[in-house]
């Protein structure tokens, strides 16, 4: 009989934000295109209320969802929010329309939407500030150089990138600490394995988004094999996986609705013995 494997239900970001590694991704509770306000508010309303219910401490965020409406939708729900609570957001784009997503991390367009989130989400610093995406047409030093004097200034706790190298997070780190990296990243796309792997090796978060790749299913035949074997859904399965891979990794799957909140919760308690955990690694 093979031996079951455990994971650690925490992750402590920076040293000092403890989180449970299965947190909630409040992109999905905009409209479509992730445009505007979500169809059902009272819904999205709800998720976000019944996430924090079942434990979930860690939230995941940006200006850029709606825009505007995400951070506004989780204060409604939230706020005064309950301690231990850690919101997570970001800066970097600026939409102008459904499903468009256009890079903006000059120092004058983050000042704006730093100072837009943290009236949104009615607080007085971020704890965690994610830069969306590094943005080609911008000296990295500068966008840095913004990210760092906001630190100094106390309107950010922690730091973090999105969709970054090895190379760009040592960069960073020549200007500020950097506490979190959030890349796409699943049982089926691991391109930034090495990204991981040095995030376990300096203690940072890692967040995968995308984290089920629910459009890429068919690729995960061993993933609904064993799924079936243990009685749960494929998706529950591919977030357990990201929970057992690595310590690091922090999931923030997205939903709008409440029941599948409920399932991805859930994935926490899928028990793997090695010789899963061995296929699925495979």
């Amino acid at each position: 009989m093979s031996t079951k494997v455990s994971f650690q239900k925490n992750f402590t970001i920076g040293g000092d934000l403890t989180v449970r590694r299965v947190g909630y991704g409040a992109m999905r509770i905009t409209g479509q295109g992730i445009w505007g306000p979500p169809k059902d508010h009272n819904g999205s309303i709800k998720v976000l209320q019944r996430a924090v219910e079942l434990g979930v401490n860690f939230i995941d965020t940006a200006d850029s969802y709606g825009p505007n409406v995400s951070e506004q939708l989780i204060a409604e729900a939230l706020y005064p929010y309950p301690k231990g609570l850690v919101i997570a957001t970001k800066g970097g784009f600026l939409r102008t329309g459904p499903n468009q997503w256009n890079i903006n991390s000059h120092p004058e367009h983050l000042k704006e939407a730093l100072e837009g989130s943290l009236t949104r989400l009615k607080l007085d610093r971020i704890d965690l500030y994610q830069l969306h995406r590094i943005d080609p047409t911008v000296p990295f030093e500068k966008t840095l150089e913004f990210l760092q004097d906001a630190q100094e200034k106390g309107l950010i706790k922690h730091i973090g990138l999105s969709e970054v190298s090895v190379e760009d997070i040592k960069k960073a780190e020549k200007f500020v600490p950097i506490v979190s990296v959030q890349n796409k990243y699943s049982h089926d796309y691991r391109k930034w394995e090495p990204v991981l792997e040095y995030c376990e090796q300096t203690n940072k978060a890692f967040i995968p988004w995308n984290p089920i790749n629910a459009n890429n299913l068919s690729n995960m035949a061993t993933v609904e094999k064993i799924a079936s074997q243990l009685k749960v859904y494929t998706q529950q399965l591919a977030l357990a996986w990201l929970l057992y891979h690595s310590p690091n990794n922090l999931l923030i799957p997205g939903t709008s609705s409440v029941a599948h909140l409920e399932e991805n919760i859930a994935a926490e308690k899928i028990e793997l013995t090695e010789e899963l955990l061995d296929q699925l690694e495979a």
